[in-house]
């Protein structure tokens, strides 16, 4: 177990990698624009859209020997090809379109086994892959198959897709591989835990069984080695111990904006050298009282920017300060802009509160980090037939006991447990890092982070104004 004393101590050893990481960024050079730019083609950072990711690790660089790299299967494909530093060790939409014009789409990433639409469809030619590797190019998504779960609650009454091979004997689930980074934070292993070990419940000492958490990564990485790389047999365990303890020491944060600058100068918090000292355990700030300290729920739940927060600097003529402003303005819209949460499942129904009146903190309370600090499954209706496009499945799934009927583009958390009031129901991933992993969402269906905060808008009738949506953009952009 992890206790207090640890935590400590293990936030003075990553201070001492912090203070070599930052030595390291002391050396950056200016663009002719004035903007920072990294002097050195340093391994632990990255460009991104908005500026430069860093992931910090114990030894300050990434270890490519690591198996985390090698194809372990026989379709040539590592862990790296779907989970590449660049983008935020997931993938993006448009580094993937990237490697499609490089190879014609022959990288290891074009495997018929999840990267096409059907694992039957044609790949014969170019004009063929491009066809059969649709979503994958479009969405950066995979198709993850599961049958119907058995003894489930309701079943499968319709099935409308677009490729013609979803069947109650395996549905087409299209999702986003998520980030393999900042994973310590995991209260949940997979978008519906499907490869979480245990519960990782709060604990009296307010501790983190850490030996829960690599059970179910190993767990993940196991099956990912099976399924995705389509290995012959079950990996050694001294490799996949290796694969844990690779991911296991990777934090990843945005470290250089290009309008505001460095995110941690100036007293900002910014970065992956300071993420990694950041404390946390189980149920750490929760909403809903589950925190062991007894602590009661802070929805400033992010705090990195708050010495930006000078609305002076929103009429200065430096265009960095007018950026670090509206960085700090997204923070508090964050913490602090009221929404009234309603219809959400796994969050009204389970509290009997039909409207909590709460902000973007309630769901994403783990102080900067922006998980939930327990796991919560929730519906916020990204799986709804309402929001389907014509390239997602489509499924009608029918309640044994009462005959509704619910559609829905994929079942979520339902798959695995069977209950109805599960369906649709999805974790939130960890926040930090966002820059360099569009799309978003479960099935990539926001392309931009202007897109998920305009569904948020909607969706519980906020009634943002254009500025707000670029200061929580420009927020989140520098997470």
């Amino acid at each position: 177990m992890f206790h207090h004393h640890a935590i400590h101590a293990a936030a003075r050893q990553l201070a001492a990698v912090a203070a070599l990481l930052l030595l390291a960024f002391a050396g950056m050079a200016s663009a002719q624009d004035g903007r920072p730019v990294p002097a050195s083609a340093d391994n632990a950072v990255t460009a991104d859209p908005s500026g430069w990711l860093q992931t910090s690790t114990p030894s300050g660089r990434i270890d490519i020997d690591n198996p985390f790299f090698a194809s372990l299967g026989s379709n040539g494909r590592s862990c790296d090809s779907c989970h590449r530093q660049a983008e935020g060790w997931t993938i993006s939409a448009a580094e993937v379109r990237e490697r499609f014009r490089q190879s014609n789409g022959t990288d290891p990433i074009f495997a018929l086994v999840d990267g096409a639409v059907s694992p039957l469809a044609d790949v014969s030619s170019v004009y063929a892959r491009r066809i059969a590797y649709a979503m994958l190019l479009k969405r950066g998504v995979l198709r993850i198959g599961m049958p119907m779960p058995a003894h489930a609650e309701f079943r499968l009454t319709a099935v409308d897709d677009p490729y013609g091979y979803a069947s109650a004997r395996e549905l087409s689930l299209f999702r986003r591989p998520l980030p393999a980074t900042n994973l310590i934070w995991d209260t949940a292993v997979m978008w519906d835990g499907r490869e979480t070990f245990a519960p990782f419940k709060p604990p009296m000492d307010a501790g983190i069984d850490i030996g829960d958490i690599d059970a179910s990564l190993a767990s993940q990485a196991r099956d990912a080695i099976l399924g995705h790389e389509q290995a012959g047999s079950v990996p050694d365990a001294a490799v996949i111990d290796r694969i844990v303890e690779f991911e296991s020491h990777l934090f990843t944060a945005q470290s250089i904006d290009r309008q505001a600058g460095r995110l941690n100068d100036d007293g900002g918090m910014g970065g992956a050298s300071i993420l990694g000292q950041q404390r946390f355990w189980v149920g750490i700030n929760d909403t809903f009282d589950n925190d062991p300290t007894g602590e009661p729920f802070d929805p400033r739940a992010m705090r990195l920017f708050d010495s930006w927060n000078d609305p002076r600097a929103s009429l200065s003529r430096d265009p960095r300060d007018r950026a670090r402003a509206a960085i700090a303005r997204g923070e508090q819209l964050f913490n602090h802009m009221p929404i009234d949460i309603s219809g959400v499942a796994g969050l009204n129904d389970v509290t009997g509160v039909p409207v909590i009146h709460g902000s973007c903190s309630s769901c994403h309370n783990a102080p900067n980090i922006g998980n939930h600090s327990v796991a919560l499954p929730v519906n916020i209706g990204i799986a709804d037939a309402s929001r389907r496009t014509p390239d997602l499945p489509l499924y009608t799934l029918t309640r044994y006991s009462t005959g509704e009927v619910v559609r829905t583009t994929d079942p979520g958390l339902a798959m695995l447990t069977g209950k109805w009031a599960d369906i649709g129901k999805f974790k939130g991933p960890i926040l930090r890092g966002l820059a360099a992993r569009a799309p978003y969402f479960h099935n990539g269906s926001a392309a931009t982070l202007m897109d998920v905060v305009d569904f948020y808008d909607s969706r519980f009738n906020i009634g943002m104004s254009a500025g707000q949506k670029s200061d929580l953009v420009a927020f989140l952009s520098a997470l």
